[in-house]
């Protein structure tokens, strides 16, 4: 599987990454680079799978990945899973916005679609 190392040690990467894959679960919507907005979308992707499946197995899955963090997991299960039950995937949307005045890194946003697949 090919991924962006994004200037970070293994266990850095994978701790970002989860911390803000937990934060769009939780508001929705989220402003970052747009290296890490397209790394994140492959792991927001992923837990509304998971919340989809609804198994016991997926659920820990869920859980282990996002650091033990109920209000999202159950977030995950509850409404997101309902919300995009008939949609097979692109529950993610990418904004590109201007650069970071302090290093000119190329910003975005990533969020939710709304609701199901027209």
């Amino acid at each position: 599987m090919a991924y962006r190392k994004l200037g970070r040690t293994n266990k850095h990467r994978r701790s970002m990454l989860a911390n803000l894959t937990r934060e769009l679960i939780k508001n929705e919507r989220i402003t970052t680079t747009e290296a890490r907005a397209k790394e994140v979308r492959k792991f927001a992707d992923k837990m509304i799978s998971y919340g989809k499946d609804g198994s016991l197995v997926a659920r820990r899955k869920a859980l282990a990945f996002m650091q033990n963090d109920n209000v999202a997991t159950k977030k995950v299960f509850d409404d997101l899973a309902v919300r995009y039950a008939n949609r097979n995937g692109g529950y993610t949307r990418i904004y590109k916005l201007d650069e970071r005045k302090g290093d000119d890194a190329l910003m975005a946003v990533i969020e939710f679609v709304e609701g199901d697949a027209k």
